[in-house]
């Protein structure tokens, strides 16, 4: 893997663990069945996508026969990959410094677009119009207009941008700053940064509820998940959780969020109404996503 800044570097701290769910579970992307450029491996459910950080490519695995159906080949060390709803798949490379977009009916790149030093996460607006891309060494986030496949804007953040989320409204983007424990609130009509929460100690993720009422941060040094509630643009419950929460992801129904407890090799599940955690359930090994 290319050299990379010391703070993605730090072994098994929080970005030496954080980029490893990248590699490994973060960075999959579901999408809905769709004709293969080889006819021998047409797909006959929804497909996932993984990138492979060691491998240089996003392998594609048809979900109702678990078989990988392609590989395809992009940038240098690809930690992470989102779906558009119009079937084009963008990838941050994290080693060249570029995000891969490839058409997801025929697995060919077709765009190869520059960004700021070592993307890490993505976010898709719903729409798919906008593509939000953190940028851990240069902190800042860099918006890409899909139709367009150019950056339209390069947007200062907190230090060391890690994850990003977009609300379900579009409105605004919700980017975590590992290096600054704060949450940088993107407005997404003017492409600037409208406030900035104090989280805890090293977030990594950030997820919304489906209302868009509430995001969740996984606060990766001191474990703990912080409750924003988005109106008031503040933390409204601090969560004890497992030692060096990498990921928080809410259920559909909005009743639970499931966090992954890196060092403790646990899920913790926390009920949304009270903002406790009700369910502590082992894991695998280090589960990051």
């Amino acid at each position: 893997m290319p050299s990379a800044p010391a703070r993605i570097r730090r072994p098994f701290s929080a970005w030496g663990r954080r980029l490893i769910s990248f590699a490994t579970g973060g960075a999959l992307a579901l999408t809905g069945a769709m004709a293969l450029s080889a006819p021998a491996h047409a797909a006959t459910g929804p497909l996932a996508y993984v990138a492979n950080i060691n491998g240089n490519t996003i392998s594609v695995i048809d979900t109702s026969t678990s078989a990988i159906t392609a590989s395809v080949a992009v940038g240098g060390s690809p930690a992470n990959v989102a779906v558009s709803p119009a079937g084009k798949a963008y990838v941050t490379n994290l080693g060249s410094n570029t995000v891969s977009v490839f058409d997801t009916a025929t697995n060919a790149v077709t765009t190869t677009v520059p960004v700021g030093a070592n993307p890490l996460a993505m976010a898709l607006a719903r729409s798919g119009t906008t593509a939000y891309v953190t940028n851990n060494d240069t902190n800042t986030v860099s918006v890409i207009d899909t139709a367009t496949t150019t950056v339209t804007a390069t947007i200062p953040v907190g230090s060391a941008p890690s994850g990003v989320a977009v609300n379900p409204a579009g409105t605004t983007a919700y980017v975590t700053n590992n290096g600054g424990s704060t949450v940088s609130v993107i407005d997404t009509a003017t492409n600037t940064v409208s406030a900035t929460v104090p989280v805890g100690t090293a977030p990594n993720d950030v997820s919304f509820n489906t209302a868009g009422t509430r995001a969740y941060v996984a606060d990766h040094g001191s474990a703990t998940v912080s409750v924003i509630d988005t109106a008031a643009g503040t933390v409204t419950a601090t969560v004890p959780v497992g030692n060096h929460p990498a990921e928080a992801r809410i259920n559909p129904s909005g009743t639970a969020v499931y966090v992954t407890n890196q060092s403790d090799d646990t899920v913790s599940v926390i009920d949304t109404a009270s903002d406790t955690v009700t369910t502590t359930s082992p894991g695998s090994p280090a589960p990051t996503a």
